[in-house]
């Protein structure tokens, strides 16, 4: 194998650990880190190689993906793996920082000769699991052929939105501002009709098919109507996603009451003991 199918995954949590067997079934040599190393262990049985630290992992290896929490996370695991790392190596960065936490990403990887890319997806854990993410692109065209193999085991579809960094993040926001919304609103409509005494199923029947129905409403409606709320986008991923589009939103002069309000919805779901569940645990916050 080339050295640009040697990747190192940085961040194992729902989205890197789906990745990174998408990667080693489609033959890649993926080598896995992550804070705790626990969670990436599992991926050792798909043929990944699990390492104590970045610099273990990204040792030798022609791409990058980082998919950690935030941009500080995903800063301080690359800054950890810098002094293995060589110049030219592309890092692919999929954790959803949005615009100002992109800066100092893009600036460290300038220092240090890597070609960096700015590539979040869109997904949550089943389209994850199958390999069938849309990942948002923004970077060099070279790096277009170095990340051909890696794009292609873990996307149905990658969007190149430009060479430079940033515009893919941006668009990020854009798309998860509508994800958000539509899961409070599945969330408050569900909560609503308890709260009247009109049975949920009644609320489906009466939009089936029509303009009003999507595929999302369905999916989140049975989460919180079965009450299982196994994470595929945890509440706190999603407080802190809906925070950097009020930010980005302010920074650009435009108000979002609605981004806002949700923001603190996901908080008080939180604060309730819900931060590790699906987002549309959002549907709590109502009866707070």
């Amino acid at each position: 194998m080339s050295d640009n199918t040697s990747v190192a995954v940085l961040g194992t949590g729902i989205m890197g650990a789906a990745m990174a067997r998408n990667l080693c079934r489609a033959g890649h040599d993926v080598r896995v880190w992550n804070r705790t190393r626990t969670r990436a262990e599992p991926l050792a049985a798909d043929g990944a190689r699990v390492c104590d630290t970045p610099a273990e992992a990204a040792d030798g290896a022609g791409v990058v993906l980082t998919v950690l929490h935030d941009g500080p996370a995903s800063l301080d695991a690359v800054r950890a793996a810098a002094p293995v790392l060589r110049p030219g190596a592309v890092w692919m960065q999929s954790s959803t920082t949005g615009p100002e936490g992109l800066v100092p990403l893009v600036g460290f990887a300038a220092e240090r000769g890597l070609t960096f890319v700015d590539a979040p997806v869109l997904g949550t854990r089943e389209p994850a699991e199958n390999g069938q993410l849309t990942v948002l692109a923004a970077g060099p065209e070279a790096a277009r052929t170095t990340l051909a193999g890696v794009l292609d085991a873990v996307a149905a579809r990658t969007v190149w939105v430009g060479g430079e960094p940033g515009a893919a993040t941006r668009l990020k926001l854009v798309c998860n501002s509508w994800v958000l919304t539509v899961t409070h609103g599945v969330a408050e409509a569900v909560a609503l009709a308890e709260g009247l005494g009109v049975e949920p199923g009644d609320f489906l029947d009466a939009v089936a098919g029509g303009p009003l129905d999507m595929g999302y409403l369905r999916a989140k409606s049975e989460v919180i109507r079965a009450g299982r709320f196994e994470p595929s986008f945890a509440v706190d991923t999603a407080e802190k996603d809906a925070r950097l589009i009020v930010e980005a939103a302010e920074s650009a002069g435009v108000r979002l009451d609605v981004a806002a309000a949700g923001a603190e919805r996901f908080r008080r779901a939180s604060r309730q003991g819900h931060g590790g569940e699906d987002m549309a645990a959002s549907y709590y916050a109502s009866f707070a």
